[in-house]
């Protein structure tokens, strides 16, 4: 790759200025000067030229120009080494670039729809997320009744806790099924309501011991493990 930076060195080096050489390669000294700051790059009949300028060879302008004139200089064994220098901090380079991951433990199936089974068979799923969130429970979202702030496919973060107030999200045990809904307390048992206004509330009657499992304090979308 061009490096308009090699360039401006070696000719500062031969004390020439950038009009000393925008004419002798016949060109104006705004294109130049394009070359030297990396907006525009020359073709290969310039590139000739600022080679015999420079008494260079026709690959001296690129970036990759020094570590590769050190590397053919080497021995076999030092070639290996400097490759080996070179792997390790490439390997160093990437993991400085990859933030750090937090583990998550997604034990509940919770459906934001129709209900799911709780703690069917007591497994988990194991995602990552950029942030560590403190919290008691961590469940996946099914369903589209809570988007659009709880999507599809989304982590919820449970908080072990009794009921609050009206219309704060909680996740609920009952009959057997769980759900991830707003609750609101009624005479009659708690009524269950979506985001999603395509569906219809539930009531949950008390009879039937309906059960707050926790309160959602927070969710996420995982992020792939590289």
């Amino acid at each position: 790759m061009f490096s308009g930076n090699r360039l401006k060195q070696i000719r500062e080096a031969m004390s020439l200025t950038q009009a000393d050489l925008a004419r002798q390669l016949g060109i104006s000294r705004t294109s130049y000067h394009n070359w030297e700051q990396g907006k525009t790059k020359p073709n290969q009949t310039n590139l000739n030229k600022l080679a015999t300028i420079f008494d260079v060879e026709i690959n001296y302008f690129e970036k990759e120009y020094e570590l590769l004139s050190l590397y053919t200089k080497l021995h076999d064994v030092n070639q290996q080494k400097m490759l080996s220098y070179g792997e390790n901090l490439l390997t160093y380079q990437q993991k400085e670039a990859t933030p750090a991951l937090f583990e998550y433990h997604v034990y509940e199936k919770l459906s934001a729809g129709t209900g799911y089974g709780y703690f069917d068979d007591h497994s988990y799923d194991v995602v990552y997320f950029e942030e560590e969130k403190e919290h008691d429970l961590a469940s996946w979202v099914y369903g589209d009744s809570m988007e659009p702030r709880y999507p599809n496919g989304s982590v919820v973060l449970i908080r072990g806790t009794g009921f609050d107030y009206d219309g704060e999200v909680y996740a609920v045990d009952w009959d057997g099924q769980t759900y991830l809904k707003r609750v609101y307390r009624e005479e009659e048992g708690l009524r269950l309501v979506s985001l999603n206004t395509k569906y219809q509330d539930k009531l949950a009657p008390y009879n039937e011991e309906p059960r707050i499992i926790g309160k959602v304090i927070d969710h996420f979308v995982p992020k792939e493990r590289v």
